[in-house]
């Protein structure tokens, strides 16, 4: 599952991307091959660490199993 990251909370990716211009025709964020397509890694991370990015509306991204 893709979760968007706040201060506060954590969203579900289908309640934020379908307002977004750069989510796939399904308002889902482009993953593809482990990769977020419309944002840019925050940091390197290591096996034991899930990789977030920095989405085009701002919102960190992730996902979780």
């Amino acid at each position: 599952m893709i979760v968007m990251i706040t201060d506060e909370q954590i969203l579900s990716a289908s309640q934020v991307c379908p307002n977004c211009l750069m989510a796939d025709r399904n308002g889902l964020p482009r993953w593809r091959r482990g990769q977020l397509g419309c944002g840019k890694a925050l940091q390197q991370s290591t096996p034991r660490q899930a990789k977030i990015y920095k989405c085009q509306m701002g919102f960190n991204v992730t996902q979780v199993n």
